[in-house]
């Protein structure tokens, strides 16, 4: 069975090499078709300038009458210079012509006279007269044969330039007929042929050396696929199976960060979901043990009141009212647990339901000291309120009381005698509203401060208990302001006191 890291390293390589087969392929054929098309342009031009020479030197005063030449390239104006160079016509028994012609101009006497042609190019050069019948033929052995049917003499016969290729011939060649002027008057036309076995030759030899580069580029191409396909897919190959192992339950698996692409950056990714994952078991492991550790206590107190009371001190209405007293207290212990469990469960899943509406945070800050001032006398602690007017935000009361006692009656709690708590709500930046509650307290000591406003966490955990604390009122707190878009955080320093804050969106 082909693993998926096997079919993405095929994927990979074989899209290299596609890309590399369709860049060599249109690039050969681009280059190929043009340097052939470049060839036969030239072969055209060269034959044109071999129609002219043998038009003045078999009748003198005429012209090959074709088209304009464009402007050569150096290497074009090479091949036609060197086609040129190599044809050279020497006629006898020739007898110049009139200046005038009385008549239609006879081209005969070129049947019967003496040509000697040196040319050391393959080139067929062709006379014939205005009926179509060859005059003089370069390779002999054709005079007096009828090309009238031959479509480029037909053309070059009707005073157009024409032109041919044939490639599907025996013998591929380039074709081209001009007519033969004397005074701007036709008589008869040049046919030139010319094998095009050089130029397909040349272009043949540059195929089979592009097939070859093809065949070396496709080589080394796929080596260099394989090896780039292999560097992507064994980092993938390694996160799968470490994928595999945490679906199974083995949060302990970390993956080799080798680079800082994409794939890099997937593997820090995994890693620190992995650490988040063994976090959040760890501190669900904790939750369920700090769960049961706070109902147990409260559930041993009962059970121990309520066997005393069967043991006959249910008979002493002094004895039973304590111990009922008890009961009753340890039973609001529990309530309160459940109902904090209740808050921050609901707050965990999004379901925290909220009753906002426009409420005063600076009021509602002084109503809550005022209520927790019997609290802080108790203590011997003052309370101190700084409260600016118009901080309107939309926001559930009972909630955000909820977060103000808590952070109060904590600075309270942590507070040596005689000592001051500030409340402040000012506004905030960006259009937030700011409360602090600041102590004059011990402190927090810096390797414990990240930890405060964890689930069941407590600084000091035999005092809050004695003082009935579970260790919840800080992730409550946090997990209601967070509830309204919020933010809620501490700043502490040891011997100096603590600041809580938290922000709400203003109005």
């Amino acid at each position: 069975m082909k693993t998926p890291a096997a079919g993405l390293r095929a994927r990979l390589t074989l899209s290299h090499l596609a890309v590399i087969v369709v860049a060599m392929g249109l690039s050969g054929f681009l280059l190929l078709s043009l340097l052939e098309r470049y060839f036969v342009d030239a072969m055209e031009e060269s034959l044109a300038a071999q129609a002219r020479i043998t038009a003045q030197a078999l009748v003198p005063g005429a012209t090959a009458e074709g088209p304009e030449a464009e402007v050569p390239l150096a290497a074009f104006n090479a091949i036609q210079n060197q086609r040129a160079s190599n044809l050279s016509i020497e006629t006898q028994n020739v007898a110049p012509l009139p200046d005038e012609f009385p008549g239609e101009i006879d081209l005969d006497y070129l049947a019967g006279a003496s040509f000697q042609l040196s040319s050391q190019l393959d080139t067929r050069i062709r006379v014939v007269d205005p009926r179509g019948l060859v005059l003089f033929d370069s390779q002999e052995g054709t005079q007096g044969t009828d090309l009238s049917d031959d479509a480029v003499v037909a053309q070059a016969l009707a005073g157009q330039y024409a032109s041919r290729q044939d490639r599907a011939s025996y013998v591929p060649a380039v074709h081209v007929a001009f007519p033969l002027l004397v005074d701007e008057r036709l008589v008869g036309a040049v046919y030139l042929s010319q094998p095009l076995g050089d130029a397909l030759a040349v272009v043949g030899d540059l195929r089979n050396r592009w097939l070859l580069s093809t065949v070396v580029a496709l080589l080394f191409s796929g080596a260099v696929g394989l090896v780039l396909s292999r560097a992507v897919a064994n980092p993938l190959r390694r996160l799968t199976g470490a994928a595999r192992a945490v679906a199974h339950g083995d949060l302990d698996q970390q993956v080799p960060v080798a680079s800082r692409d994409e794939v890099g950056e997937l593997s820090r990714a995994f890693n620190d979901m992995t650490a988040r994952l063994r976090a959040a078991r760890q501190m669900q492991t904790d939750f369920v043990a700090n769960v049961s550790h706070e109902l147990r206590t409260p559930l041993t107190a009962v059970k121990g009141t309520v066997e005393t009371l069967r043991d006959g001190a249910v008979d002493d209405p002094e004895v039973r009212d304590r111990f009922l007293e008890t009961v009753e207290r340890e039973t609001d212990r529990l309530i309160r647990l459940v109902n904090d469990l209740l808050v921050l469960s609901r707050a965990d899943s999004a379901a925290l339901e909220l009753r906002r509406e426009e409420i005063d945070l600076g009021e509602l800050a002084e109503e809550t000291a005022d209520r927790l001032a019997h609290r802080a006398r108790a203590h011997d602690v003052t309370l101190a309120v700084e409260a600016a007017a118009g901080l309107r935000v939309p926001a559930d009361r009972d909630r955000i009381e909820q977060v103000i006692v808590n952070l109060l009656d904590n600075a309270i709690k942590y507070s040596p005698p005689t000592r001051t708590v500030r409340v402040r709500a000012v506004p905030g930046s960006d259009g937030t509203v700011r409360v602090e509650v600041e102590d004059e307290g011990i402190g927090i000591p810096p390797e414990e401060l990240a930890r405060i406003g964890e689930r069941f966490y407590r600084a000091d955990r035999a005092r809050s208990r004695a003082e009935g604390g579970s260790g919840l009122g800080l992730a409550i707190a946090r997990a209601l302001v967070e509830a309204h878009g919020g933010e809620l955080w501490l700043e502490s320093e040891v011997g100096e006191g603590t600041r809580a804050c938290f922000t709400l969106p203003g109005s």
